[in-house]
């Protein structure tokens, strides 16, 4: 699942892409998404103009300016990428790939399709963005650059739940995912599967930076592109090839040499150095995934 850094990505590509852009047509596939697009919602987008493309968590949020007589509010775009989905500006004369589900025609003669072969992803209207961001930052948690330490600190540290959990929760810290959770807590030399209570506030701290800067780095790689991943123009991450632990069973730790290992915390699969990664404190019991041969 495109993550953060993916997500933060395809934006920038965006941006400057569609800014300024009017909206000439809608069209969609027969199949439906996650969060299907609903006929009705042609009418109010044809027409608008793109203000600005942003992030929030996973979230791809474009902002547009109606040209409904009666249109009360700044409406917007809201699009989540799921598993698989790529969101991508390209000439209108580019023959569609497969599984192009929701086309936005645009009055340069490109296109913005949202294409996504495990259909888990969404693409939405809404009216008005500002109660759309109310209703988002009701759901999620801050970003995670910046975090305020005390919160932090309380957040993790006042659960029984394992790490792993923890930074995968969206109403904790929005954006991180599966990937860079197990890069994270491997640069703070912490194990994915330590219960939050047992972790020190210099740990806390640690973990807090380690996401920032785990997070900032695949942003300037664009991301990390394992199977379908490709940023707003079309162009692939490069973050895969700095992973230190993440899917790396079994080969050796970028610093000891010890073999990777992978066990299930939270219902994912967690890498981890069980050297660098080892911890005095209790470790949440998990199952251990045996490498495929």
């Amino acid at each position: 699942m495109p993550e953060l850094p993916e997500v933060e990505t395809v934006v920038r590509d965006l941006r400057p892409l569609l800014a300024g852009r009017t909206i000439t047509g809608v069209r969609r596939s027969k199949h439906k998404l996650r969060r299907p697009w609903l006929t009705k919602w042609n009418a109010k987008v044809v027409a608008a103009s793109v203000e600005g493309v942003r992030r929030r968590g996973k979230w791809i949020l474009v902002d547009l300016v109606s040209r409904e007589p009666k249109a009360t509010g700044s409406p917007a775009l809201r699009v989540h990428l799921g598993m698989s989905g790529q969101f991508t500006v390209v000439d209108a004369s580019v023959p569609e790939a497969d599984h192009v589900h929701v086309v936005f025609a645009l009055d340069n003669g490109n296109e913005l399709r949202l294409r996504d072969p495990r259909r888990f992803g969404a693409a939405e209207y809404f009216p008005d963005s500002a109660a759309l961001e109310a209703e988002m930052n009701a759901e999620l948690g801050p970003e995670p650059f910046g975090l305020d330490p005390e919160y932090f600190r309380d957040a993790v540290r006042g659960t029984a739940r394992n790490l792993k959990a923890i930074l995968l929760d969206q109403s904790i810290v929005a954006g991180v995912g599966n990937i860079y959770a197990d890069e994270a807590c491997f640069r703070a030399n912490l194990h994915p599967g330590r219960a939050g209570k047992r972790v020190t506030l210099a740990e806390c701290d640690a973990l807090r930076d380690a996401i920032e800067a785990v997070l900032t780095k695949a942003i300037e790689s664009r991301g990390s592109t394992i199977r379908d991943y490709v940023g707003g123009s079309g162009l692939r991450g490069g973050f895969q090839n700095e992973f230190a632990v993440y899917g790396r069973t079994d080969e050796p730790c970028p610093t000891c040499g010890t073999a990777i290992k992978c066990a299930r915390y939270a219902g994912r699969a967690s890498h981890f150095c069980p050297v660098c990664q080892s911890s005095k404190s209790k470790v949440v019991k998990s199952k251990v995934i045996k490498p495929k041969t």
